[in-house]
């Protein structure tokens, strides 16, 4: 590729520009980075920050655009080090400033909706159109904990979905969740558009330790080598990620406080509770007892709880079996 170009910025082969990318229908920019390679190849975008409050994978963006130059790589890498900037700015976590709503939930979005849907379009139409496989970087919200663990699309036709486990399996992390779903967020985006891709979740809590961020920029460069973007080799960790499968996705079904009885990464036998939500006078509301053997891989850490709202996420961990 001679040129890399987004928007306004372009970056000529063995070039790397950063600067700002305008989402038409608002006041502000995306934050980005192109690094178009001395090399010919396929192009990778890797996105932070779509929840604004996941610091882990925004931190490990920013210092992956920073460091990955154009001599590295056989082929292009475009960083959105920041895909919702305003709710960064206003802490509003999963949500966007403008509209509050959760910007992974509204892909394709829309020319001539909300902010949200704004940006959405915007990330489809000048980012998710160049790419060939796609990184997005996640965590734990301010209101989440969770175990490290790797989603691939296994959702997408089978040349997808086997190019993205591949990709999955290059991270080192204990579990591995195929996705069912091809619709809402950036990657499934991607995915059904015939992107292989992965969402890599580390960290918890709204808050971020340079351990993680160095085993996030491990994992994305480890990647990064199975595509043939970066060369050398690929670092092998202890053990390749352990597939949870199915995975069950329990709502809370009434407002109120919060009390799980299980933590990310436990695992635990069909019945037994894991959690339950009580009103402000003690009073229980709602038992929520595990329909099958499973792992947490992610659960509410907030005593407030909302209805209708993710209260925790559980699957059938295969490596149980033979008592991995």
């Amino acid at each position: 590729m001679e040129e890399l170009a987004v928007g306004t910025l372009r970056a000529g082969k063995g070039q790397k520009v950063s600067g700002f990318v305008q989402v038409e229908g608002t006041d502000f920019s995306l934050p980005v980075t192109l690094i178009c390679g001395e090399k010919e190849g396929e192009t990778v975008l890797i996105s932070g920050g779509v929840h604004s409050a996941e610091y882990v994978g925004i931190q490990a963006a920013m210092e992956l655009a920073d460091e990955l130059e154009p001599w590295m790589l056989r082929g292009n890498v475009v960083v959105i080090r920041l895909m919702n900037p305003t709710g960064f700015e206003h802490r509003t976590m999963s949500l966007v400033y403008e509209d509050g709503k959760n910007l992974n939930r509204v892909f394709p979005g829309s020319p001539l909706g909300t902010t949200a849907e704004r940006i959405a379009y915007a990330v489809e139409e000048k980012f998710l159109r160049l790419a060939d496989y796609y990184i997005d970087l996640h965590c734990g919200d301010g209101y989440e904990s969770l175990v490290p663990y790797v989603y691939y699309l296994g959702a997408a036709e089978p040349k997808v979905a086997k190019k993205s486990r591949e990709m999955a399996e290059a991270v080192q992390v204990d579990y591995l969740v195929g996705s069912e779903s091809l619709s809402g967020g950036a990657y499934n985006r991607g995915g059904s558009m015939g992107i292989p891709g992965i969402l890599l979740e580390r960290g918890q809590n709204g808050l971020w330790s340079r351990e993680e961020v160095e085993a996030d920029k491990r994992d994305v460069k480890n990647v990064l080598r199975v595509l043939k973007i970066l060369e050398g080799p690929v670092e092998s960790g202890e053990k390749k990620p352990a597939e949870v499968s199915p995975v069950i996705y329990e709502n809370a079904a009434a407002d109120g406080c919060w009390y799980p009885e299980k933590q990310p990464g436990d695992v635990f036998q069909k019945g037994e509770v894991l959690g339950r939500i009580r009103d402000y006078f003690g009073k229980e509301l709602q038992v929520c007892r595990a329909r099958q053997d499973g792992v947490i891989l992610y659960e509410t850490s907030s005593l407030c709880i909302m209805k209708d709202t993710p209260m925790v996420a559980y699957g059938y961990w295969k490596g149980k079996e033979e008592g991995a």
